[in-house]
């Protein structure tokens, strides 16, 4: 809750209507604050990444297990070898090798899916767990000198196949030489020229005879030396092409032997850095006396070992792509013998080579799929090892900027700095108390605030640390303020909250443990909580501290953590447990928001049967958009019945067939809430994200009731953050505020009837991001001037209106400040004449309440809470006295200029009229008074009905 120092979150509150003049009521509250919209879940459990053994070959396997202690993977390489097949062996021979290896594939297959079945990896790295990181490092390491020896084994490998290639081309050589003397001995070259010399010889001693020459070609023994002559210049084509061939072997060889000279290069590589990995696992078990200085000095050894086998790997990666050009040589080779014109007289010769070539093919692919497994494997190792190696010295840098390691001179320092700003203005008391009261507990949080934004300028290093005191969310003041407001009527409220570790315990008066225990079931056990008392801005508090090992509300943060559904239900069933056995006659649990809806069926189906059934149950949702939903069996937890549960007309989800815990809340409670009427009517249709059709079958019980502001803490004429205070009937402190806000930002100032347009909001889709572009413009164009106060937790929306800023730098009538300032906030609501609100959709929305608090008139999109308590001026429909404002419909630019010419219109031309409306603004009552009678009235009605029932 607010006064929690930010942790406003569930509670339940006990509050006491009079019956009479002596008796009173008691109603329970039971809450939840909401995280605000710029606040983004995280989620720090990862996965393990598991290679599938399909990726690998046939004869290596990788297993990568995540064990559940949250260890990093371990890893181990199992390599089986084939002895090499003989070139002559037969079809059958390696079809039955296939075979076989595909059997130990699916094997392995097996094996891996069931060995990484279950597992999962947590990210958590914690300074104690630093020994075993580096354990499963070394593990790593090992896995890739395994796989490098596969890789050298296949380099052993084709380098055999390559000699057993060149003797097979030895031996065609060979077998060619005696083919060639079985013919004759035959030379190329010498016999063709002996057969011209004696085809001429012929045909000259037939002229010279007086024979016919053309007769003589067609004798037996001319015939026959043509073709002996056609037959010996075909030898002369295949022996060229053989010798080509062999010189093409030849480069190959050469080629191989770099290869081999590169592998071992690599070997001589790996074998360094294993030594050297040796003396870094000797230092690892020194981890407990070293110091920082060390530390680094190891991880950087790491790394630079790192560097090293990835920059080898790469190199061997280029080698194995040089060596696809034996591949391409052996295609070569292969078209050339089947496309060349052979000669009859070398058969044998060609099929021969044919085969050899089709084995050294064949092997040569093997080898290069091999290769290419053990690249790849390489290199998902190098990834998980790198991640691993900057987790590591992430932690490191944060052991580094430990609390406890900080000097006393720093804490010092921080605490001048903070003093310094409060004296200045900068920060309001109650900030720069729950800054000093961190900075005195040494709050590693301080630590990384400060080292965080390290030289950058004071605004952002003072932004970064108000961050750290900022409340949960909206919910927070709705849980006090409400409070307070029945309080004041005479009921007695009392707040249940969850404990958490991140709490402003300085914001808590007289906080005590109680000499209790309560017992609690969650998932199948008993569990102890302990008890915490405590007063908060005049409200009694319980705070529940849990005893169970997961440390729930132990986590430095209220939400956004992955177990938060089992978080919430543990503390509604102890929560529930601890209002049964205080023995107190409840009327009223109120619980808002999904985090306590578990109360509503906890109650009606557990302790209801236990004779605990006095109360009625409130559910209020601020916001549809976060319902709370989980698997079925998740509900089991807290000890609701999941069969009965798990229905279409009570918990399960309309959409998802998940169990849906806010729309448990409607189903079971009796009466249901939400933050503004007009909200109320919008999510019933396509607002109700999914629970549209249950808020129709409930509607009887469901209302909508506008929240309203501390009107303590906004108050023009108390406001210390303001140059000059003000009031309704007394302006001129207004236009002070003005002419200071102007001379602060740099604005243009001669003119002081301007208007000043201003917008203090999230940078989000749901606030009408184009909208409030289109403000600025139209402002500009006006001739007016435009303040923007408010940052986006999305980079891209920030850096785009990062270049909106840059555009009006040298405009002297923009001014955007993308970043959060609480102060400035607080003189622009005093400065502005007219804010802006181009709301998507806004269950309720306080910064128009602000606004008219401080005299700025409203600009607004009809939806949501802004329909409730924005009328526009020219709304004759409207009483006159409602009119508050001016309001637009539509969600394009069109519908907003036209809205804003009419406000400047008004601003412009009739000053006395626009003062009336100020005046009017800044005299609206919207404090809790109003919104606390009317849930008083829903209370009371459901207390009598109740009454009513158990007579009857």
């Amino acid at each position: 809750m607010a006064a929690c120092g930010a942790a406003a979150a569930e509670y339940s509150a006990l509050l006491s209507l009079p019956c009479g003049p002596i008796t009173r009521r008691r109603f329970a509250v039971s809450c939840r604050a909401r995280p605000p919209g710029n606040l983004s879940a995280q989620q720090k459990k990862k996965r393990g990444k598991n290679i599938a053994p399909k990726q690998l070959s046939s004869n290596a396997k990788l297993l990568l297990t995540t064990e559940e202690n949250g260890q990093l993977p371990s890893t181990s390489l199992r390599t089986s070898m084939q002895p090499p097949q003989k070139s002559t062996s037969s079809e059958d021979d390696t079809n039955g090798a296939i075979s076989q290896r595909d059997e130990k594939i699916a094997a392995i297959g097996n094996e891996q899916q069931e060995r990484s079945k279950d597992k999962h990896f947590e990210s958590d790295f914690q300074l104690e767990d630093f020994g075993e990181m580096i354990q499963n490092m070394e593990k790593n390491i090992l896995l890739l000198n395994q796989a490098r020896l596969q890789a050298i084994e296949d380099v052993d490998k084709i380098l055999t196949e390559k000699e057993a290639l060149q003797k097979k081309v030895d031996i065609l050589e060979t077998k060619l030489s005696k083919a060639l003397a079985t013919k004759g001995n035959i030379n190329t070259d010498i016999p063709g020229d002996h057969l011209e010399k004696f085809t001429k010889e012929i045909l000259i001693e037939s002229a010279l005879s007086g024979g016919n020459p053309a007769h003589l070609c067609e004798s037996p023994l001319f015939m026959e030396l043509t073709v002996l002559k056609e037959e010996n210049m075909l030898l002369k084509a295949d022996t060229q092409f053989l010798k080509a061939k062999i010189v093409e072997f030849a480069e190959t060889e050469e080629f191989l032997f770099k290869l081999e000279k590169e592998r071992s290069l690599l070997d001589a590589t790996v074998r360094e850095l294993e030594a050297r990995f040796l003396v870094a696992q000797t230092d690892i078990w020194k981890v407990v006396p070293l110091q920082y200085d060390v530390w680094m000095e190891k991880v950087q050894n790491l790394q630079h070992m790192l560097g090293c086998l990835k920059n080898h790997v790469e190199k061997y990666a280029a080698l194995l792509d040089r060596h696809d050009d034996l591949h391409d040589k052996i295609d070569e080779l292969e078209a050339s013998l089947k496309e060349g014109k052979t000669s009859e007289f070398s058969p044998y010769v060609v099929e021969l080579l044919q085969q050899k070539l089709k084995a050294a093919k064949s092997r040569h692919q093997a080898g290069h799929q091999e290769t290419n497994t053990h690249i790849q494997v390489y290199q998902q190792l190098t990834e998980e090892f790198q991640d691993n190696l900057g987790r590591l010295i992430e932690e490191s840098g944060r052991l580094e900027h430990s609390a406890n390691s900080m000097p006393s001179e720093f804490w010092s320092h921080i605490l001048l700095m903070i003093d310094g700003w409060f004296l200045e203005r900068k920060i309001p008391n109650t900030d720069a108390r729950m800054l000093r009261e961190m900075a005195w507990k040494r709050d590693d949080r301080i630590c990384e605030a400060y080292f965080a934004c390290k030289g950058a300028k004071e605004s952002d290093v003072m932004e970064t640390f108000l961050k750290l005191t900022k409340q949960v969310g909206g919910l927070a003041d709705v849980v006090t303020g409400l409070g307070k407001a029945l309080q004041t009527k005479g009921h007695l409220v009392e707040i249940v909250l969850p404990k958490y570790d991140c709490m402003q315990l300085d914001q808590i008066t007289n906080l005590k443990v109680l000499d209790v225990v309560i017992q609690s079931y969650f998932d199948g056990n008993l569990f102890s909580n302990n008890v915490w008392t405590g007063t908060v801005e005049g409200l009694p508090v319980y705070f529940i501290e849990p005893q169970h090992p997961s440390k729930f509300f132990w986590r430095a943060q209220y939400y956004g953590e992955h177990d938060d559904f089992k978080c919430y239900s543990y503390f509604s069933r102890a929560a529930l447990e601890l209002l049964y056995q205080s023995g107190k006659k409840i009327d009223i649990i109120h619980c808002h928001d999904w985090q306590t809806a578990f109360v509503a069926p906890l109650y009606w189906d557990i302790y209801a049967t236990r004779g605990f059934s006095s109360a009625r149950i409130c559910f209020t949702c601020h916001n549809f958009e976060y319902q709370g939903t989980a698997p079925a069996p998740d509900l089991s937890y807290c000890g609701l019945d999941v069969e009965q549960l798990d229905r279409p007309d009570r918990m399960q989800d309309n959409a998802h067939g998940r169990i849906n815990v806010a729309k448990g809340g409607i189903v079971y409670s009796n009466i249901v809430t939400t933050v503004s009427p007009t909200y109320a009517l919008e999510v019933r249709s396509e607002g109700g994200r999914g629970l549209q059709d249950t808020l129709k079958m409930h509607s009887r019980k469901f209302v909508g009731i506008l929240n309203g502001i501390d009107t303590g803490t906004w108050n023009p004429s108390t406001d210390r953050f303001l140059a000059v205070q003000y009031s309704a009937t007394d302006l001129q402190g207004k236009a002070a505020n003005k002419a200071f806000l102007r001379k602060q930002l740099g604005l243009y100032s001669e003119d002081a009837s301007q208007p000043l347009v201003a917008c203090i909001t999230r940078l989000v889709p749901q606030k009408g991001l184009h909208l409030i572009r289109h403000a600025i413009y139209k402002t500009a164009e006006l001739e007016g001037q435009f303040v923007l106060l408010g940052s986006s937790p999305v980079p891209h929306i920030q850096r785009e209106f990062e270049g909106v800023a840059d555009q009006f730098q040298k405009n002297n009538n923009i001014r955007l400040i993308l970043k959060y300032d609480e102060a400035l906030s607080h003189c622009i609501y005093a400065a502005s004449d007219m804010f802006i609100i181009p709301s998507m959709f806004e269950p309720c929305g306080l910064t128009q309440m602000i606004a008219m608090r401080y005299g700025s008139v409203p600009i607004v999109r009809q939806t949501g809470g802004l329909c409730d308590s924005v009328f526009d001026f020219d709304d004759e429909t409207i009483p006159v006295e409602l009119r508050n404002g001016f309001t637009f419909a539509r969600t394009d630019e069109q519908d907003l200029s036209s809205c804003l010419e009419r406000a400047f219109s008004y601003y412009s031309r009739k000053p006395m009229v626009w003062k009336q409306l100020v005046q009017k603004d800044m005299q609206i009552d919207f404090s809790w008074d109003s919104p606390a009678s009317q849930y008083e009235n829903l209370y009371q009605s459901a207390v009598a009905q109740a009454r009513g029932a158990a007579q009857t």
